[in-house]
């Protein structure tokens, strides 16, 4: 367990004695349980500094603290050479700090390298959550595994989760995300991953990040931190033209996988099940096993082959693989709600990109009834903007029945699904979730299976919650 000697050690190079176990680290108070560690971290609309009291009320033992606060905590500045300690034994207890980010991560780059285990990072454009999700599965079928929660993956949910192992865990695994160059390189130094996988390069934050290319170099950092072979293993996606190169750049084992015969591990036969999964063969050398997984979407066989892939890698045999595959406790993010109409919904509406939305869409064509989706602007594309647009258009005109669109960009969605075919009295243009919620409300027959999608920014969750609880 994490003790206050192992925070003042990593914080200040001096180990006193402080055995003191700190239960678990929280930069929102409302988290906060007893022997806690709250960092008060600074932002632009809310200050953590401003709920310390409010932490320690909660049971925190120690507050991360950067400047003075109203109250008079017990404070023990680690800003200089420690000299008394006389502090330590007054809770609770505030630890002055120059950068409380900095020193969270300092905590956590200290604290991974005390422990004895192996974490398998995450990333790509696409996919990454339920990725995590499933390979933590798999993992569990022998090991002791954490997982970052939700979509912990930045420089602060990174470090949290560190936070949270224990000597008795043997497997992390920790999605990474990419907004700039050098972030995710930036994480591997914090978390030392020995597997990397990656899912796939898309368009998805090509606003920030420039490129599609600039996007590659970013995701490909994951691999280049890597450990050399047999301890490291890179698992690439064999089927992404951006992925498959990336094997130069690492020194570790690489692990191929897609649908692709010449990738290390392969699957074909792939069949939709709509609600109930998908199955398809699975091929590894000379094995070949039939699987079928609740996983929604064809698309959703590049996830179990990451799985399996990291699976292997961990040297799991194939039972513990296939078992970990057929657990369906993933939380998925897609979810299957009925709205009063009796219209049953396909409520996707996380976030979206041009690769999130063709794949929603696919699954949307597997199901039985009328097919309507009903899309939101996708944001952060940059450069690819029109064209990504454009590419779920056509994509809609193929699948749909009726097409609602909301948003200035998603206009350009209903435009290219109109020039790729689609009637134009079964596209309906939306300004507002407010204005689509009205128009479905009249439309939906029972009948009907309804995909909502958007970037989160859009809020397209409105849609789903109201038509829920509409009369």
């Amino acid at each position: 367990m994490l003790t206050l000697a192992d925070v003042l050690e990593a914080l200040t190079h001096t180990r006193p004695s402080a055995e003191t176990v700190i239960t678990e680290a929280a930069i929102d108070s409302r988290q906060a349980i007893p022997g806690s560690l709250f960092v008060a971290l600074p932002g632009e609309r809310v200050d953590g500094h401003d709920f310390v009291a409010d932490a320690f009320r909660r049971g925190a033992s120690f507050a991360l603290i950067q400047r003075d606060l109203k109250e008079p905590y017990p404070t023990l500045d680690l800003r200089a050479p420690l000299t008394s300690f006389e502090a330590l034994n007054r809770l609770p207890l505030c630890l002055r700090v120059e950068n409380t980010l900095t020193a969270l991560q300092q905590i956590a780059r200290f604290w991974r390298r005390k422990l004895n285990l192996r974490v398998i990072g995450i990333t790509g454009s696409v996919g990454k959550s339920t990725t995590k999700e499933v390979i933590a599965e798999v993992l569990s079928m022998r090991y002791r595994t954490l997982k970052s929660p939700g979509n912990l993956n930045n420089e602060i949910g990174l470090p949290l989760t560190i936070l949270h192992l224990g000597a008795g865990h043997e497997r992390a695994v920790l999605e990474m995300g990419f907004y700039v160059p050098g972030e995710i390189a930036f994480l591997c130094d914090i978390a030392l991953p020995q597997v990397g996988v990656i899912t796939n390069i898309g368009t998805v934050h090509a606003e920030r990040a420039g490129s599609q290319e600039a996007i590659a170099r970013g995701k490909s950092e994951l691999i280049q931190a890597l450990p050399s072979a047999p301890e490291g293993v890179a698992v690439l996606n064999y089927d992404d033209p951006w992925v498959r190169p990336m094997a130069e750049l690492t020194r570790a084992r690489i692990l191929f996988y897609g649908l692709d015969s010449h990738a290390h591990l392969w699957a074909d036969e792939v069949e939709g099940l709509g609600l109930e999964g998908i199955r398809f063969r699975m091929h590894y050398g000379k094995d070949t096993l039939h699987v079928r997984v609740p996983l929604l979407g064809q698309h959703s066989v590049h996830t179990a082959l990451r799985a399996a892939a990291v699976g292997l890698a961990e040297g799991l045999t194939w039972q513990e693989i296939l078992a970990g595959l057929r657990q369906g406790h993933t939380q998925l993010r897609l979810v299957a709600v009925r709205a009063r109409s009796g219209a049953l919904l396909l409520d996707d509406t996380y976030n979206a990109s041009p690769e999130s939305m063709l794949a929603a869409l696919n699954l949307l064509a597997e199901l039985e009834g009328r097919k309507v989706a009903v899309l939101g602007d996708m944001l952060e594309l940059g450069p690819y903007e029109r064209a990504g647009h454009e590419m779920v258009g056509v994509r809609a005109a193929e699948v749909a029945d009726l097409l609602i669109t909301v948003g200035e960009r998603a206009r350009i969605i209903a435009a290219a699904a109109r020039q790729a075919g689609l009637r134009s009295k079964a596209v309906h243009e939306c300004e507002t979730t407010d204005q689509a919620v009205a128009y479905l409300s009249e439309t939906l027959r029972d009948t009907d299976v309804v995909l909502v999608k958007g970037s989160h920014g859009i809020r397209m969750d409105r849609i789903v919650i109201a038509l829920e609880a509409a009369e």
